[in-house]
């Protein structure tokens, strides 16, 4: 397990370094530079051309990154061009909100899909498995701003039962902040069920047709008791994967969501940096998604060693 983990962290470090030369060479290829973004379209060049100058802009791109990613290293990201902060406080802020709003989806989610992709390879061929199925997958398809504002147009203009903005006031308690946070992670849940249950339901009808299963049904143990010690434990290595790999999209890749319902999550403050050009802001955020999601997968690798050992040691050989 040891060098297990070793592996999978070395790759993460080399992953990153990959990543951080993508972001870097992403950012500079987007049209406008960050003088004129600040000054707005008015100011005279002269000014523009002596701020990019002063934030470093002009220097050769090598350089650019040696000053970026030495900063990342040393844990020194700089500050915001627009927002007049060190760019580790907006890039925590916005993560902290994103992380509240992925963990509340999460809870309600997971336990949602795995019960009913289980559900539906039970009744595999039934009602019960084409309602979930169908269901699940139709209701992914749908993009998410259109299910977002369905959403609110239902429960907080026409029923008035939640908040139309999922910005709380300042001091609200942590129990009142999830009324805040139900419309857009219930957004997050109907885009998601569809295939974190289909994965569960593809991975628990391949447990009930193994070799193992039908053994322990032919000594006679208890449908319940086959289900619980024998499918689940194997049915839910690919589904773990999947919901791993969902869980950075969670956290980062929620822009429309945050946008529609006015949340200052990490995918908002991605959206506003690409928007103004803040090249620190907006390299740094994109980091963080990265590092979000390799910890995530390595989270995941590692729960689906300890269910099942012969992967950890198919990956070593």
């Amino acid at each position: 397990m040891t060098r297990f983990i070793i592996r999978r962290v070395l790759l993460g470090f080399v992953t990153l370094l990959i990543l951080s030369v993508l972001i870097f060479l992403g950012t500079r290829v987007l049209p406008g530079n960050p003088g004129r973004a600040i000054l707005g379209p008015f100011a005279d060049q002269a000014s523009v051309e002596a701020l990019n100058e002063e934030l470093g802009a002009n220097d050769p791109l090598y350089q650019q990154y040696w000053d970026w990613i030495s900063g990342v290293l040393t844990g020194d990201l700089g500050d915001s061009y627009t927002q007049e902060r060190s760019v580790q406080t907006v890039v925590f802020d916005g993560l902290k909100n994103s992380m509240k709003l992925a963990a509340l989806a999460f809870v309600l989610v997971v336990p949602l899909s795995i019960v009913g992709g289980v559900l539906a390879a039970l009744k595999q061929g039934k009602p019960t498995d084409r309602i979930i199925t169908a269901g699940g997958l139709s209701v992914a398809v749908i993009p998410e701003f259109v299910t977002s504002v369905a959403l609110l147009l239902v429960f907080a203009l026409w029923l008035d039962w939640l908040p139309v903005s999922a910005r709380w006031p300042p001091g609200t308690s942590a129990l009142e902040q999830i009324k805040y946070l139900i419309l857009p992670a219930t957004a997050l849940v109907l885009l998601l069920f569809g295939y974190i249950a289909r994965m569960a339901r593809a991975g628990t009808i391949e447990a009930l047709r193994s070799d193992y299963v039908r053994t322990a049904v032919v000594k006679g143990l208890p449908r319940g008791t086959v289900v619980r010690r024998h499918v689940l434990r194997n049915s839910l290595i690919p589904t773990i994967a999947v919901i791993a790999t969902q869980i950075g999209y969670m956290i980062g890749g929620l822009v429309v969501v945050e946008l529609i319902f006015n949340y200052n999550g990490l995918g908002y403050t991605l959206l506003t940096a690409a928007q103004k050009k803040d090249y620190p802001l907006l390299q740094s955020a994109v980091m963080a998604v990265g590092v979000v999601y390799l910890v995530a997968t390595l989270l995941g690798d590692l729960l689906t060693s300890l269910l099942s050992p012969r992967i950890r040691y198919a990956s070593e050989r």
